[in-house]
């Protein structure tokens, strides 16, 4: 289907493209919100992940499930239980570095239908990106597309789950999230509907959809209830079942009535491809005359058959299916494949990419001579059979008769009640509030230059660094002041001068830009704005390396004591990565600034670990190789070569290198020369012990040493 872009399709893209603000996508039934979707993953600059809440929904979107995307054990989620140091074991994620690398570098995040997506799962969602995203931002800073139609079928909760969550939440649906209530984001309803022709058949849903369901609304509905209705096979009608059961069985006696050989077809499924994903059966039976349904797209580009397209088949053997569909063509039906997609780092460009975990491949039929209204959401019928006597939740009437394309191509196996009309007042409530959050122009065009200004600051703003360098700078000074005293006194200078020099002054950079861009019609354009970014960039680069280079350098010192080791190592490593990661964003910017480049150059930060820290993170497992020593190391030769005979030693002996030798006697060796025994037992760390057994080798390095 070809689609004209119209008002709503401009005004969302626009927000997602050069905005971070979150967008409900909405609409009726038919307008298009899959379309949508598939042409923002054609053009859209950020780095993007689609999730769904279920598999097939997941297939069809071209994304994958939230809870294998994020890891999330199915079950309810309580807030207020797992926040960070009182976290369950259930959502203790153990995340692969390259999901860590795609939470990290991503841009936008699209859920579709998520009118199916439960309060605390999108809570659930905020929390995992927050741990490696922003933590003081809702949903780690990440912006939100939410696609679906909340009149349309509803989260699903056991009342032991309710029990456990109406505590902490009003209801079930997503928009009551405790994340996203603290969140900015504005709603767009799409209009214009692309399944329906017929202007009676849409007011007649619009009544159904905004609970306008009067005397006339019913009766007209009603007069498609055709009692004992036996439909004409070569029409193709489908029936529409609220339980599975019910269309299990209907297809199962249909197929069973059925003259002739059945034949059965098994699915060719490789590597990941999980079970609840199955689009069709994995053993696939089927006889001549048998009504089915096509399960996907025509993907020869022939455009034969589409997803919901039904038809009939008139020949079959092992190897040839033909179907004829309700225009009378007939169809040579070859097997599709479905794609498991998952998202991983390119090693290359540092893009986000989609690969293939799994395929599965079969012919794309189903029986259909009936399916659940559930697993009918996103499909369209010219003729169907409604049955929904016993429907049960919200949305589920809606949802079935809105799958027709004609009033006149609808037929009711029984009559519909007000009681069948279950509308949840939570529902009513939100959507009445819908048309409040529709932004206008003026609305974008602020928020454009919000997302401008907020980048920009972000650019200059070196906080979150100074923290980590004053915790760094503690860390050394509790474990190490002893031990290495000029490095201790260094971290305390570079600390000092980090927050003159580069923080404070990043603040008066920051409050510049403010002043600049705001009020400013023309900031993108301003070559002034322009101007002072890149001399800010200039100066900033030049002062982090003058001021921290030699710190980086003089960090690579041995530490005996495995706790010390450990907590200096990781607030070194934490400080410097997120050095590094400004650095390289402030390169980036260095001819000029704008949204597109400022985002990829943050992604591709995020996701490269700078050498020091894998350096750092190696150092343990790997032979000490001849490195940068510190300072308060006299002589680094020395240093050198008796570090390296006291690992060599200690992998001989199959011991850690401070049994050998501590640290702290190594360096009194390097920095004080010994030439007896006497002076060596004057050295702290060194016994008689150290003595007897290596008293000798060392005086003896000490004194090659001198002699070089």
């Amino acid at each position: 289907m070809i689609m004209q872009m119209n008002q709503q399709f401009d005004l969302a893209f626009n927000f997602l493209q050069n905005t971070g603000t979150h967008l409900f996508l909405t609409g009726k039934a038919g307008t298009g919100k899959t379309t949508f979707l598939k042409k923002l993953k054609e053009v859209s600059p950020k780095r993007m992940i689609v999730v769904a809440p279920t598999g097939v929904a997941a297939i069809n979107a071209g994304g994958v499930t939230i809870h294998s995307f994020f890891q999330l054990p199915f079950g309810p989620y309580i807030p207020s239980a797992n926040k960070e140091g009182n976290q369950s074991n259930n959502y203790a994620n153990k995340f692969s570095r390259d999901k860590i690398n795609i939470i990290r570098s991503m841009d936008l995040l699209v859920i579709d239908e998520v009118s199916m997506v439960r309060a605390d799962l999108l809570d659930a969602i905020s929390d995992v990106l927050c741990r490696y995203k922003d933590r003081t931002k809702p949903f780690g800073g990440v912006q939100l597309l939410l696609i679906g139609d909340l009149q349309q079928l509803a989260p699903v909760a056991k009342d032991d789950e309710w029990n456990l969550l109406k505590a902490h939440y009003p209801s079930t649906f997503f928009f009551d999230s405790k994340a996203l209530s603290e969140s900015n984001y504005y709603c767009i309803e799409l209009i214009q509907v692309y399944r329906q022709n017929d202007s009676s058949f849409i007011n007649l849903l619009n009544n159904i959809r905004e609970n306008r369901f009067d005397d006339d609304t019913l009766h007209c509905l009603n007069q498609r209830y055709i009692p004992d209705f036996k439909p004409d096979d070569r029409q193709g009608y489908i029936t529409l079942t609220t339980h599975n059961y019910q269309a299990q069985q209907l297809n199962n006696r249909k197929l069973a009535e059925l003259p002739g050989k059945s034949y059965t077809f098994q699915a060719e499924i490789n590597n990941d491809f999980p079970e609840y994903s199955y689009p069709t059966d994995q053993h696939l039976e089927l006889k001549n005359g048998a009504q089915v349904m096509f399960v996907k797209n025509d993907s020869s580009g022939e455009h034969r058959y589409y997803n919901g397209k039904i038809g009939k088949i008139v020949f079959i053997n092992p190897n040839k299916i033909t179907v004829v569909g309700e225009d009378g063509n007939e169809i040579q039906v070859e097997k599709e494949t479905w794609s498991n997609v998952k998202y991983t780092i390119n090693p290359e460009t540092k893009e986000i990419t989609e690969t293939i975990a799994g395929t599965f491949s079969q012919y794309p039929l189903k029986t259909a001579w009936a399916i659940t209204i559930h697993k009918s959401q996103g499909l369209t019928f010219d003729h169907a059979i409604i049955d929904a006597s016993a429907a049960f939740s919200h949305g589920q009437v809606y949802v079935a008769l809105s799958r027709c394309k004609t009033l006149e191509g609808l037929v009711l196996s029984s009559p519909i009640t007000r009681n069948a009309m279950i509308k949840d007042l939570r529902i009513q409530e939100f959507s009445s509030s819908v048309a409040t959050k529709q932004p206008q122009k003026e609305q974008l065009e602020l928020a454009q230059q919000q997302y401008f200004l907020e980048l920009a600051i972000e650019l200059f703003n070196f906080e979150s660094i100074q923290q980590r360098l004053q915790y760094a700078a503690y860390m050394v000074y509790t474990h190490l002041q002893k031990l290495y005293p000029e490095l201790n006194t260094q971290y305390a200078n570079t600390r000092d001068a980090f927050r003159s020099v580069i923080t404070e002054v990043g603040g008066r950079f920051q409050q510049q830009l403010i002043r600049m861009v705001t009020g400013n019609p023309n900031y993108r354009e301003d070559e002034a704005i322009q101007e002072r970014i890149r001399k800010g960039v200039a100066y900033f680069i030049d002062h982090i390396d003058s001021l921290c280079t030699s710190l980086e350098e003089n960090s690579a010192v041995e530490i005996d004591n495995k706790e010390s080791r450990k907590a200096v190592n990781n607030a070194i490593s934490k400080f410097t990565e997120e050095l590094h990661q400004k650095q390289e964003i402030l390169k980036a910017c260095q001819n000029g600034f704008s949204v597109v480049c400022y985002l990829t150059a943050k992604a591709k930060a995020s996701i490269e670990p700078p050498a020091s820290t894998k350096k750092r993170s190696e150092r343990s497992s790997s032979q000490p190789a001849k490195v940068t020593v510190s300072s308060d190391i006299l002589h680094p030769d020395l240093y050198n070569s008796i570090r390296n005979w006291r690992y060599e030693l200690a992998t001989e002996k199959g011991l850690p290198p401070y049994t050998i030798l501590q640290q702290k006697a190594l360096l009194g060796i390097v920095n004080t020369l010994p030439t007896s025994s006497r002076e060596l037992l004057a050295i702290p760390g060194i016994g008689k012990k150290v003595i007897e057994n290596y008293g000798g080798v060392l005086l003896e390095l000490v004194e090659k040493y001198k002699n070089k």
